[in-house]
Parts: C-alpha cells; structure tokens; sequence
C-alpha cells in the first residue's frame, strides 16, 4: 500500500509498505478514504515533541470504509462507512471502567512512536483500529468531513467538562481550528455572547463567521476594558484556553469573573506561567482537556444536522502523493492555511 512515512526529521516519503493484518479478534481492517494533518503531526514532523519518532506512519484523523473484521467484530460489517477515535484505550484500568477512557492507563494514540510505544496511523491506505474505537458515519457526512470529527470531539470534550450552564457567556482564546470549532459548539448551546480573542487579523476575522460576537486582540491594551464593557464590569463567565502558551492563559486567566473557569486544551508548550495571585485570590478554576472520552457520536449528530459546519475550517483538500509539500507548507506557518486534509 502507499504510505507517507516519515523518514526522518522534517523527511517525509510516499512509498510502498506492506498492508497491516488483523492480529486480534476485536479488530477491523479501515481503507482510508481522507485524513487530517493534525498540529500535533506538524509538531512531531520536526522531533520537538519526542513522540513521533521515525521512521514512521503519522496520522490520526481519519474516515474510511471497513475493508475486512476480526471474527468477534460484531457491530460493523465490510463496507461500512466510519470514523475512529486517536486513542486506542484499554477497556480494563481503572479510568476505563469510570468512563475516562481519555486518562486509560495503557492509552496508545494512532501515528505515535515514543519510548512506551509505536503505533502506525493514518497516512496511508490502510490501518487497523480496534473495535471499540470506530463508529458509523452519518449518510451525509463525506469522508473528508469525517476525519475531522476527531478535533470536533477534542474540542467538545472540553465544553463537556466545563459544565457551561444556560444562559452564560464565553471567551475563547485562540482562533485556530479546535478555537474555531468550540466557538461553533459554543454558538449551538447558547444564543450568550462569546469573545474570541486572537493576535491574527485573518484569524479574528474567522472567529466572527464562526459565530463570535467580537474578536480582539489580546496585545491591544483597551481589549480588557472591551471585555469588562460588555460582561457588567466583571468579565466572561467561562474562558476557553486554545493555544497553551503563557500570554494566551494570561488573557484567559484575565477575562474571566471572579469565581469561574478557565479550560486548558492547548498544550503546545511544556510549560507556562500563570498569574498565580490572580487565580487564587480571585478563585479561578483551571481545568485541563486531554483528548475525547466518549464525545464522537454527539459530534457526528452536530456534523450531520450542520449545526457545527468543518468545511469552514478545512483549507484544502489534496492527494495523498502531496502530502509532503503540505506537511512544509503548515510547518513554515503559511498564513490563512488551517486544516488540510489527504485523500489516499
């Protein structure tokens, strides 16, 4: 089959592997019909992360059709159009057995290699996923739309674990994909007003046709003055944290009214700063979003009704063979790309 490897650092080749076989019982044999370069992926591409070590198949955003299934596959057949969650989780620790599959004790994420494991993903023709992770998609939901129901669930995952209740408003820092996803799952459970915040002119620009009321930039100084204008004098009731840097906490840390949240899903930094005087004296909770624990179906649901709409967010969509030049463009940062997605 024809794969897009990663060679080595910042080295990606189209060449022919062999297809993977079905191992175990559980598992189903996907052909890929469109996959998503992940930021994590573009991170990974030049060894920053430690966690994508070649040579190896990256890729983790996926939708295909099943090709074949192991002999306990029991609610998926040949033929069948679906999509599957980035972690494969154990079902038996602990955190399994209290609906956290997120936090599982031996989670392998597709298309990493690390010093635990290696798993091959989806930047390929084929990769084999365990039953428990795949679901059926939509009849209207394409497959290009469909390998991005993983960062849809990303990004619903942390509005579950916020708790938004009706009536409050929101801001979002960060207009990149997962921001822009959140502020559409945000627009779709409340009619509240959301402040996007974002240092790109293009990117605010986005944030609004996604459904913000207002975007900002944060390094405008009249910007909190903005946000306290329009929230009573007391700033946003919830605040999304898309970007894991310092200065992108601190304005979320900023917006908030005393007494509320802010969600962390960024993570591009191992470590950040906050003002810790702030969070304690104001009483600021600070949450941290890992991953999807269970949020694929209602994803799908949104997808397919529209109410959430990822063509706006997806740039291009390209065959496989293109790959490599893509992987260059995202890493030089070229302005107005967001997601790309390869057809194998």
């Amino acid at each position: 089959m024809k794969a897009m490897v990663l060679k080595e650092y910042k080295y990606l080749e189209i060449e022919d592997i062999p297809i993977p076989h079905i191992e175990a019982a559980d598992e189903l044999l996907v052909r890929v019909k469109a996959t998503a370069i992940c930021g994590s992926d573009i991170h990974g591409f030049d060894g920053s992360t430690g966690r994508r070590k070649p040579p190896l198949v990256m890729g983790h955003e996926a939708s295909g059709v099943v090709e074949s299934v192991g002999s306990e596959v029991k609610s998926l057949k040949i033929g069948d159009r679906v999509t599957f969650d980035s972690t494969v989780w154990c079902g038996e620790c602990y955190f399994c057995r209290q609906g956290q599959v997120n936090l599982c004790d031996k989670r392998r994420v597709l298309g990493v290699s690390c010093d635990e494991y290696r798993k091959d993903g989806t930047f390929a023709e084929y990769v084999i996923v365990p039953e428990r992770i795949v679901y059926k998609l939509p009849d209207n939901v394409a497959f290009e739309e469909a390998a991005l129901t993983e960062p849809v669930s990303v990004a619903m995952h942390a509005f579950d674990i916020t708790g938004m209740k009706p009536g409050e408003n929101a801001a979002v820092i960060g207009s990149g994909l997962i921001g822009l996803l959140l502020i559409q799952i945000i627009r779709a459970y409340s009619p509240h007003l959301i402040i996007a915040f974002d240092t790109d002119e293009k990117r605010r620009k986005a944030a609004i046709e996604a459904g913000a009321d207002i975007a900002l930039d944060p390094q405008d100084p009249e910007s909190h003055k903005t946000v306290l204008s329009m929230t009573n004098n007391r700033g946003v009731d919830r605040a999304f944290e898309a970007v894991g840097a310092s200065a992108a906490i601190g304005t979320a840390i900023e917006s908030v009214r005393k007494g509320s949240s802010v969600t962390l899903i960024g993570n591009i930094s191992n470590k950040a700063e906050i003002p810790l005087q702030s969070v304690v004296t104001r009483q600021i909770a600070l949450l941290g979003s890992c991953a999807i624990s269970g949020e694929y179906p209602v994803s799908l649901a949104l997808m397919a009704n529209r109410t959430i709409d990822v063509r706006q967010v997806i740039s291009a969509i390209a065959p496989l063979e293109e790959g490599p030049l893509w992987f260059e463009r995202l890493y030089k940062r070229e302005p107005g790309l967001l997601k790309v997605v390869l057809t194998p």
